[in-house]
Protein backbone atom coordinates (compact mmCIF):
# COMPACT_ATOMS: atom_id res chain seq x y z
CA UNK A 1 0.00 0.00 0.00
CA UNK A 2 1.18 3.53 -0.68
CA UNK A 3 2.88 5.33 2.19
CA UNK A 4 3.80 8.46 0.24
CA UNK A 5 1.73 10.70 2.52
CA UNK A 6 3.93 9.76 5.49
CA UNK A 7 7.35 11.32 6.10
CA UNK A 8 10.26 9.18 4.93
CA UNK A 9 10.83 7.60 8.34
CA UNK A 10 11.84 4.09 9.35
CA UNK A 11 8.36 3.69 10.83
CA UNK A 12 6.60 4.47 7.55
CA UNK A 13 8.92 2.09 5.69
CA UNK A 14 8.10 -0.76 8.11
CA UNK A 15 4.43 0.00 8.80
CA UNK A 16 1.55 -2.47 8.49
CA UNK A 17 -0.39 -0.19 6.18
CA UNK A 18 -3.92 -0.97 5.11
CA UNK A 19 -6.02 0.69 2.42
CA UNK A 20 -6.64 4.40 2.63
CA UNK A 21 -9.99 5.34 4.11
CA UNK A 22 -12.25 7.60 2.00
CA UNK A 23 -12.47 11.30 2.71
CA UNK A 24 -15.66 12.65 4.24
CA UNK A 25 -18.26 13.51 1.61
CA UNK A 26 -21.68 15.02 2.32
CA UNK A 27 -23.60 15.32 5.59
CA UNK A 28 -23.43 12.75 8.38
CA UNK A 29 -24.49 12.48 12.00
CA UNK A 30 -23.02 10.61 14.95
CA UNK A 31 -23.00 10.54 18.73
CA UNK A 32 -19.41 11.78 18.78
CA UNK A 33 -17.08 13.31 16.19
CA UNK A 34 -13.38 12.98 17.01
CA UNK A 35 -10.93 15.33 15.26
CA UNK A 36 -7.47 13.76 14.92
CA UNK A 37 -6.21 10.29 14.05
CA UNK A 38 -3.29 10.13 16.46
CA UNK A 39 -3.15 8.41 19.83
CA UNK A 40 -5.45 10.88 21.62
CA UNK A 41 -8.18 10.61 19.01
CA UNK A 42 -7.79 6.87 18.54
CA UNK A 43 -7.74 6.14 22.26
CA UNK A 44 -10.83 8.28 22.84
CA UNK A 45 -12.67 6.81 19.85
CA UNK A 46 -11.90 3.22 20.82
CA UNK A 47 -12.97 3.70 24.46
CA UNK A 48 -16.20 5.39 23.31
CA UNK A 49 -16.99 2.68 20.77
CA UNK A 50 -16.44 0.04 23.46
CA UNK A 51 -19.07 1.89 25.50
CA UNK A 52 -21.50 1.62 22.59
CA UNK A 53 -21.37 5.15 21.16
CA UNK A 54 -21.47 5.83 17.43
CA UNK A 55 -18.19 7.57 16.58
CA UNK A 56 -16.84 9.20 13.42
CA UNK A 57 -13.13 10.02 13.45
CA UNK A 58 -11.69 12.60 11.04
CA UNK A 59 -7.98 12.65 10.15
CA UNK A 60 -6.46 15.40 8.02
CA UNK A 61 -3.83 13.10 6.46
CA UNK A 62 -3.57 9.42 7.33
CA UNK A 63 -3.78 7.61 10.66
CA UNK A 64 -0.64 8.26 12.72
CA UNK A 65 0.67 10.94 10.35
CA UNK A 66 1.70 13.26 13.20
CA UNK A 67 3.63 12.67 16.41
CA UNK A 68 1.92 9.32 17.01
CA UNK A 69 3.65 7.83 13.97
CA UNK A 70 7.03 9.54 14.30
CA UNK A 71 8.03 9.55 17.99
CA UNK A 72 10.79 7.68 19.77
CA UNK A 73 8.49 4.77 20.53
CA UNK A 74 9.12 4.82 24.28
CA UNK A 75 6.60 4.05 27.01
CA UNK A 76 7.60 6.58 29.69
CA UNK A 77 5.52 6.86 32.84
CA UNK A 78 4.37 10.09 34.55
CA UNK A 79 4.12 13.47 32.83
CA UNK A 80 6.62 15.85 31.29
CA UNK A 81 6.76 17.60 34.67
CA UNK A 82 6.86 15.18 37.56
CA UNK A 83 4.31 14.65 40.32
CA UNK A 84 5.84 17.14 42.74
CA UNK A 85 4.99 19.89 40.23
CA UNK A 86 1.52 18.43 39.74
CA UNK A 87 0.95 18.52 43.51
CA UNK A 88 1.60 22.28 43.53
CA UNK A 89 -0.72 22.92 40.57
CA UNK A 90 -4.03 21.38 41.71
CA UNK A 91 -5.92 20.63 44.90
CA UNK A 92 -5.14 17.55 47.00
CA UNK A 93 -7.97 15.40 45.63
CA UNK A 94 -7.00 16.10 42.01
CA UNK A 95 -3.34 15.48 42.82
CA UNK A 96 -4.19 12.02 44.11
CA UNK A 97 -6.15 11.19 40.95
CA UNK A 98 -3.42 12.54 38.66
CA UNK A 99 -0.78 10.68 40.63
CA UNK A 100 -2.55 7.37 40.17
CA UNK A 101 -3.20 8.03 36.47
CA UNK A 102 0.48 8.83 35.87
CA UNK A 103 1.23 5.11 35.60
CA UNK A 104 -1.90 3.98 33.75
CA UNK A 105 -0.94 4.73 30.14
CA UNK A 106 1.45 1.83 29.72
CA UNK A 107 -1.11 -0.59 31.14
CA UNK A 108 -3.75 0.69 28.70
CA UNK A 109 -1.37 0.21 25.76
CA UNK A 110 -0.52 -3.33 26.83
CA UNK A 111 -4.20 -4.18 27.26
CA UNK A 112 -4.98 -2.86 23.77
CA UNK A 113 -2.10 -4.79 22.23
CA UNK A 114 -3.21 -8.02 23.89
CA UNK A 115 -6.96 -7.67 23.40
CA UNK A 116 -6.80 -6.68 19.74
CA UNK A 117 -3.68 -8.57 18.70
CA UNK A 118 -1.77 -5.43 17.65
CA UNK A 119 1.62 -6.26 16.13
CA UNK A 120 3.83 -3.34 17.23
CA UNK A 121 7.05 -4.97 18.54
CA UNK A 122 6.16 -4.24 22.17
CA UNK A 123 9.04 -4.81 24.63
CA UNK A 124 9.28 -4.14 28.37
CA UNK A 125 11.73 -2.01 30.34
CA UNK A 126 12.99 1.55 30.13
CA UNK A 127 15.96 3.34 31.69
CA UNK A 128 16.37 6.92 32.89
CA UNK A 129 20.12 7.54 32.53
CA UNK A 130 21.92 10.07 34.77
CA UNK A 131 24.88 11.98 33.36
CA UNK A 132 25.98 13.41 36.72
CA UNK A 133 25.45 13.00 40.46
CA UNK A 134 22.82 15.76 40.60
CA UNK A 135 20.67 13.88 38.11
CA UNK A 136 21.19 10.63 40.00
CA UNK A 137 20.02 12.31 43.21
CA UNK A 138 16.91 13.51 41.38
CA UNK A 139 16.16 9.93 40.30
CA UNK A 140 16.40 8.79 43.90
CA UNK A 141 13.85 11.46 44.86
CA UNK A 142 11.67 10.44 41.93
CA UNK A 143 11.64 6.84 43.09
CA UNK A 144 10.39 7.91 46.53
CA UNK A 145 7.78 10.18 44.97
CA UNK A 146 6.42 7.48 42.66
CA UNK A 147 6.35 4.99 45.55
CA UNK A 148 4.15 7.47 47.43
CA UNK A 149 1.57 7.00 44.68
CA UNK A 150 1.82 3.22 44.83
CA UNK A 151 4.23 2.62 41.96
CA UNK A 152 6.92 0.11 42.93
CA UNK A 153 8.46 -0.98 39.63
CA UNK A 154 11.61 1.17 39.80
CA UNK A 155 15.14 -0.05 40.44
CA UNK A 156 18.05 2.35 41.02
CA UNK A 157 21.20 1.54 39.06
CA UNK A 158 24.75 2.47 40.06
CA UNK A 159 27.50 2.99 37.47
CA UNK A 160 28.28 -0.72 37.23
CA UNK A 161 24.62 -1.75 36.97
CA UNK A 162 23.77 0.74 34.22
CA UNK A 163 26.81 -0.34 32.20
CA UNK A 164 25.37 -3.84 32.25
CA UNK A 165 22.34 -2.36 30.46
CA UNK A 166 23.89 0.37 28.28
CA UNK A 167 27.38 0.04 26.77
CA UNK A 168 28.29 3.70 27.26
CA UNK A 169 30.73 5.47 29.56
CA UNK A 170 28.54 8.60 29.76
CA UNK A 171 26.30 7.60 32.66
CA UNK A 172 27.04 7.62 36.38
CA UNK A 173 23.92 5.61 37.14
CA UNK A 174 20.24 5.57 36.41
CA UNK A 175 16.88 4.05 37.15
CA UNK A 176 15.17 1.09 35.50
CA UNK A 177 11.41 1.28 35.12
CA UNK A 178 10.10 -2.24 34.60
CA UNK A 179 6.73 -0.73 33.68
CA UNK A 180 8.29 1.26 30.87
CA UNK A 181 9.07 -0.15 27.47
CA UNK A 182 9.16 0.52 23.76
CA UNK A 183 7.30 -0.27 20.54
CA UNK A 184 6.76 0.62 16.88
CA UNK A 185 4.62 3.74 17.33
CA UNK A 186 3.03 3.92 13.89
CA UNK A 187 2.02 0.26 13.98
CA UNK A 188 0.42 0.85 17.39
CA UNK A 189 -1.68 3.68 15.91
CA UNK A 190 -2.60 1.63 12.85
CA UNK A 191 -3.53 -1.30 15.09
CA UNK A 192 -5.75 0.84 17.27
CA UNK A 193 -7.48 2.24 14.18
CA UNK A 194 -8.13 -1.29 12.95
CA UNK A 195 -9.49 -2.25 16.39
CA UNK A 196 -11.84 0.75 16.36
CA UNK A 197 -13.11 -0.16 12.91
CA UNK A 198 -13.57 -3.79 13.93
CA UNK A 199 -16.15 -2.55 16.46
CA UNK A 200 -18.00 -0.54 13.82
CA UNK A 201 -16.21 2.80 14.21
CA UNK A 202 -15.87 4.99 11.11
CA UNK A 203 -12.65 6.74 10.02
CA UNK A 204 -12.31 9.30 7.25
CA UNK A 205 -8.75 10.16 6.19
CA UNK A 206 -7.71 13.26 4.23
CA UNK A 207 -10.59 15.04 5.94
CA UNK A 208 -9.23 18.06 7.83
CA UNK A 209 -11.60 19.89 10.14
CA UNK A 210 -11.77 23.46 8.90
CA UNK A 211 -14.51 24.84 11.15
CA UNK A 212 -16.52 23.86 14.21
CA UNK A 213 -20.04 25.25 14.36
CA UNK A 214 -20.93 25.41 18.05
CA UNK A 215 -24.44 24.83 19.35
CA UNK A 216 -26.70 22.28 21.00
CA UNK A 217 -25.45 19.82 18.37
CA UNK A 218 -22.04 21.01 17.14
CA UNK A 219 -21.16 20.57 13.48
CA UNK A 220 -17.64 19.80 12.25
CA UNK A 221 -17.02 21.00 8.70
CA UNK A 222 -14.42 19.54 6.33
CA UNK A 223 -13.69 20.70 2.74
CA UNK A 224 -16.31 18.34 1.28
CA UNK A 225 -18.50 17.27 4.18
CA UNK A 226 -19.87 17.84 7.64
CA UNK A 227 -20.60 15.81 10.78
CA UNK A 228 -23.35 16.78 13.21
CA UNK A 229 -22.76 15.25 16.64
CA UNK A 230 -23.83 15.35 20.27
CA UNK A 231 -20.19 15.81 21.31
CA UNK A 232 -16.95 16.77 19.59
CA UNK A 233 -13.46 15.79 20.77
CA UNK A 234 -10.60 17.95 19.51
CA UNK A 235 -7.41 15.89 19.45
CA UNK A 236 -5.17 17.49 16.83
CA UNK A 237 -2.28 18.48 19.13
CA UNK A 238 0.68 19.90 17.15
CA UNK A 239 -1.17 19.43 13.86
CA UNK A 240 -4.38 21.25 14.80
CA UNK A 241 -3.27 24.53 13.24
CA UNK A 242 -5.47 27.50 14.07
CA UNK A 243 -8.78 25.64 14.10
CA UNK A 244 -9.34 26.88 17.68
CA UNK A 245 -7.27 30.06 18.24
CA UNK A 246 -7.71 30.06 22.02
CA UNK A 247 -6.00 26.66 22.20
CA UNK A 248 -3.24 27.66 19.78
CA UNK A 249 -2.39 30.65 22.01
CA UNK A 250 -1.61 28.36 24.94
CA UNK A 251 0.67 25.91 23.15
CA UNK A 252 3.53 25.73 20.67
CA UNK A 253 4.43 23.04 18.12
CA UNK A 254 8.01 21.82 18.50
CA UNK A 255 10.06 19.37 16.47
CA UNK A 256 12.31 16.58 17.65
CA UNK A 257 14.75 14.80 15.37
CA UNK A 258 15.20 11.06 15.03
CA UNK A 259 17.38 8.79 12.94
CA UNK A 260 17.55 5.04 12.41
CA UNK A 261 20.85 3.38 11.57
CA UNK A 262 21.47 0.59 9.15
CA UNK A 263 20.70 -2.80 10.76
CA UNK A 264 23.27 -3.92 13.33
CA UNK A 265 24.53 -7.45 13.65
CA UNK A 266 23.00 -9.49 16.45
CA UNK A 267 26.35 -9.30 18.29
CA UNK A 268 26.55 -5.50 17.88
CA UNK A 269 23.01 -4.97 19.09
CA UNK A 270 23.50 -7.25 22.10
CA UNK A 271 26.70 -5.45 23.03
CA UNK A 272 25.03 -2.01 23.01
CA UNK A 273 21.79 -2.77 24.87
CA UNK A 274 22.08 -6.31 26.31
CA UNK A 275 18.60 -6.31 27.91
CA UNK A 276 16.98 -4.50 24.95
CA UNK A 277 15.65 -1.70 27.18
CA UNK A 278 14.93 1.75 25.81
CA UNK A 279 16.87 4.67 27.29
CA UNK A 280 16.41 8.39 27.81
CA UNK A 281 18.85 10.64 29.64
CA UNK A 282 17.94 13.19 32.32
CA UNK A 283 18.93 16.39 30.53
CA UNK A 284 16.37 19.14 29.91
CA UNK A 285 16.88 18.67 26.15
CA UNK A 286 17.23 14.94 26.41
CA UNK A 287 18.53 12.21 24.11
CA UNK A 288 16.65 8.92 23.75
CA UNK A 289 17.43 5.66 22.00
CA UNK A 290 16.45 2.03 21.60
CA UNK A 291 16.73 -0.93 19.26
CA UNK A 292 14.11 -1.68 16.64
CA UNK A 293 12.81 -5.18 16.01
CA UNK A 294 15.27 -5.55 13.11
CA UNK A 295 18.19 -4.32 15.28
CA UNK A 296 18.53 -0.74 14.07
CA UNK A 297 19.55 1.83 16.66
CA UNK A 298 16.82 4.47 16.75
CA UNK A 299 18.33 7.62 18.26
CA UNK A 300 16.64 10.98 18.82
CA UNK A 301 17.16 14.24 20.60
CA UNK A 302 17.06 17.99 20.51
CA UNK A 303 14.14 20.35 20.05
CA UNK A 304 13.36 22.82 17.29
CA UNK A 305 10.95 25.42 18.65
CA UNK A 306 8.23 26.38 16.21
CA UNK A 307 8.36 22.98 14.48
CA UNK A 308 10.37 23.86 11.38
CA UNK A 309 12.16 20.97 9.66
CA UNK A 310 15.96 21.19 10.02
CA UNK A 311 17.92 21.08 6.77
CA UNK A 312 20.18 18.23 7.90
CA UNK A 313 18.79 16.04 10.67
CA UNK A 314 21.67 13.58 10.50
CA UNK A 315 24.18 16.39 11.15
CA UNK A 316 22.26 17.31 14.32
CA UNK A 317 21.71 13.82 15.71
CA UNK A 318 24.70 11.71 14.62
CA UNK A 319 27.23 13.54 16.87
CA UNK A 320 24.98 12.77 19.86
CA UNK A 321 24.80 9.10 18.89
CA UNK A 322 28.57 8.84 18.43
CA UNK A 323 29.18 10.58 21.77
CA UNK A 324 27.01 8.00 23.49
CA UNK A 325 28.35 5.05 21.49
CA UNK A 326 31.83 5.89 20.13
CA UNK A 327 32.08 2.27 19.02
CA UNK A 328 29.52 3.08 16.31
CA UNK A 329 31.52 5.90 14.74
CA UNK A 330 30.99 5.74 11.00
CA UNK A 331 27.69 3.87 11.23
CA UNK A 332 25.33 4.77 8.41
CA UNK A 333 21.94 6.36 9.05
CA UNK A 334 19.34 4.96 6.64
CA UNK A 335 16.44 7.14 7.84
CA UNK A 336 16.18 10.57 9.44
CA UNK A 337 13.00 12.49 10.19
CA UNK A 338 11.32 15.16 12.32
CA UNK A 339 8.19 14.69 14.40
CA UNK A 340 6.24 17.55 15.94
CA UNK A 341 4.90 17.52 19.48
CA UNK A 342 2.93 20.21 21.28
CA UNK A 343 4.58 22.07 24.14
CA UNK A 344 2.76 23.99 26.88
CA UNK A 345 4.36 26.68 29.02
CA UNK A 346 3.97 24.59 32.18
CA UNK A 347 4.93 21.40 30.30
CA UNK A 348 1.78 19.87 31.77
CA UNK A 349 -1.04 18.61 29.53
CA UNK A 350 -4.14 20.68 28.83
CA UNK A 351 -7.63 19.17 28.91
CA UNK A 352 -10.95 20.93 29.08
CA UNK A 353 -14.29 21.84 27.52
CA UNK A 354 -15.33 24.55 25.11
CA UNK A 355 -18.94 24.98 26.13
CA UNK A 356 -20.81 21.89 27.23
CA UNK A 357 -20.18 19.57 24.32
CA UNK A 358 -16.76 20.25 22.76
CA UNK A 359 -13.90 18.55 24.62
CA UNK A 360 -10.19 18.85 23.96
CA UNK A 361 -6.87 17.39 25.02
CA UNK A 362 -3.48 18.71 23.94
CA UNK A 363 0.06 19.56 24.98
CA UNK A 364 1.65 16.28 26.04
CA UNK A 365 5.00 18.16 25.95
CA UNK A 366 7.03 15.07 25.05
CA UNK A 367 5.25 12.37 27.11
CA UNK A 368 2.54 11.67 24.59
CA UNK A 369 2.75 7.90 24.12
CA UNK A 370 1.45 7.17 27.61
CA UNK A 371 -0.50 10.34 28.40
CA UNK A 372 -2.66 10.20 25.27
CA UNK A 373 -3.93 6.76 26.21
CA UNK A 374 -4.90 7.95 29.69
CA UNK A 375 -6.46 11.07 28.18
CA UNK A 376 -8.57 9.03 25.78
CA UNK A 377 -9.95 6.97 28.62
CA UNK A 378 -10.68 10.06 30.76
CA UNK A 379 -12.35 11.86 27.84
CA UNK A 380 -14.57 8.86 27.13
CA UNK A 381 -15.51 8.59 30.81
CA UNK A 382 -16.43 12.29 30.92
CA UNK A 383 -18.66 12.05 27.84
CA UNK A 384 -20.33 9.02 29.41
CA UNK A 385 -21.07 11.05 32.56
CA UNK A 386 -18.16 10.10 34.84
CA UNK A 387 -16.02 13.25 34.75
CA UNK A 388 -14.01 13.02 38.00
CA UNK A 389 -10.75 11.99 36.33
CA UNK A 390 -11.23 14.37 33.40
CA UNK A 391 -11.91 17.24 35.82
CA UNK A 392 -8.66 16.50 37.64
CA UNK A 393 -6.76 17.08 34.39
CA UNK A 394 -8.89 20.16 33.67
CA UNK A 395 -7.62 21.72 36.92
CA UNK A 396 -4.08 21.90 35.56
CA UNK A 397 -3.18 25.50 34.65
CA UNK A 398 -3.37 26.71 31.04
CA UNK A 399 -0.91 29.58 30.62
CA UNK A 400 -0.39 31.63 27.45
CA UNK A 401 3.20 31.90 26.24
CA UNK A 402 4.83 35.24 27.19
CA UNK A 403 5.14 37.55 24.22
CA UNK A 404 2.33 35.82 22.34
CA UNK A 405 2.68 34.06 19.02
CA UNK A 406 5.63 36.12 17.74
CA UNK A 407 7.89 35.84 20.81
CA UNK A 408 7.09 32.35 22.12
CA UNK A 409 9.88 30.74 20.08
CA UNK A 410 12.75 33.02 21.22
CA UNK A 411 11.56 33.00 24.84
CA UNK A 412 11.36 29.18 24.84
CA UNK A 413 14.75 28.85 23.17
CA UNK A 414 16.28 31.16 25.79
CA UNK A 415 14.82 29.05 28.59
CA UNK A 416 16.08 25.86 26.96
CA UNK A 417 19.55 27.42 26.64
CA UNK A 418 19.57 28.16 30.38
CA UNK A 419 18.53 24.65 31.38
CA UNK A 420 20.96 23.06 28.93
CA UNK A 421 23.78 25.16 30.39
CA UNK A 422 22.75 24.01 33.85
CA UNK A 423 22.87 20.40 32.68
CA UNK A 424 26.37 20.86 31.22
CA UNK A 425 27.64 22.52 34.39
CA UNK A 426 25.75 20.00 36.59
CA UNK A 427 24.36 22.87 38.70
Amino acid sequence: MSNTVYPASYYAASAHLGPERPSLQGSHSSDICVIGGGYTGLSTALHLREKGYDVILLEAQRIGFGASGRNGGQIVNSYSRDLDVVEKSVDAAAAQLLGRMAFEGGAIIRERVQRYGIDCDLKDGGIFAALNERQLGHLESQQRLWQHYGYDRLQLLDRSAIQNCVASERYVGGMLDLGGGHLHPLNLALGEAKAFESLGGIIHERSPAIRIEHGAQPVVHTPEGRVTARFVVVAGNAYLGNLIPELAAKSMPCGTQVLATEPLSEEQAKSLLPQDYCVEDCNYLLDYFRLSADRRLIYGGGVVYGARDPANIERLVMPKLEKTFPQLKGIRAEYAWTGNFLLTLSRLPQMGRLGDNVYYSQGCSGHGVTFTHVAGKALAEAIAGQAERFDAFAQLPHYPFPGGHLLRVPFSALGAWYYSLRDRLAI
